[in-house]
């Protein structure tokens, strides 16, 4: 399985980079970002909450899954500072082009354990997207205090991204978590090539 890296062209073994246009759009949009991030940790803290009452007896889930559920709403409060200090409001949250896309490739008609795996690596999967979402932009932010408050993010979903992942791993194996994943990073690179580029989205 495919571990953090600072090549850009394999991290996480995304197979799309994300297109430099973006970064430069969400650097005149750091206000819709802020406020889009705020929502994307919040949204990650209650998909934890909800993987840990569906499958509360999957101890090392549970026990792995509490402390990220503080995590994210400590980063959702942290991204909250950010908009209060500079006297913005959190505003509207967004519809998530992005995640909605994965769910639909989720599998619906599967076994239980298909759907639990799925649950799992679309966690991963949006997780790893972010991770690479927030290195291009502690690498390419004018703003320094900017590109150390993204570079502290991206080091933090690379390892939610690998926690999704080692999970996956222990309640369905390492070769059906391989062919799965490989299926779910070709449908992400589909989605990445047909969504419109907008500045105001982490993703």
């Amino acid at each position: 399985m495919e571990t953090f890296s600072a090549d850009t062209k394999n991290i996480l073994g995304l197979q799309l980079p994300t297109d430099p246009r973006w970064v430069q759009l969400a650097g005149i949009s750091l206000e819709d970002i802020l406020t889009d991030h705020a929502y994307c940790e919040q949204k990650a803290a209650n998909s934890c909450i909800s993987l840990i009452q569906k499958y509360n007896n999957k101890e090392e889930l549970v026990n792995e899954l509490a402390p990220i559920v503080t995590e994210e709403w400590g980063h959702f409060r942290q991204v909250l500072a950010e908009l209060r200090k500079r006297n913005l409001p959190l505003g509207k949250q967004r519809k998530d082009e992005y995640v909605n896309s994965l769910l639909s490739f989720q599998k619906k008609g599967g076994s239980p354990e298909e759907r639990f795996l799925d649950q799992l690596l679309t966690m991963a999967l949006i997780e790893a997207r972010s991770c690479e979402r927030f290195k291009r932009l502690s690498e390419g932010l004018e703003d320094p205090y900017f590109r150390d408050f993204y570079r502290r993010f991206m080091e933090s979903e690379a390892g939610h991204y690998t926690l999704f992942i080692t999970l996956a791993e222990k309640y369905s194996g390492k070769e059906k978590v391989r062919l799965r994943w490989k299926e779910w990073l070709s449908f992400e690179k589909n989605i990445m090539e047909t969504m419109e580029i907008r500045g105001d989205r982490v993703h």
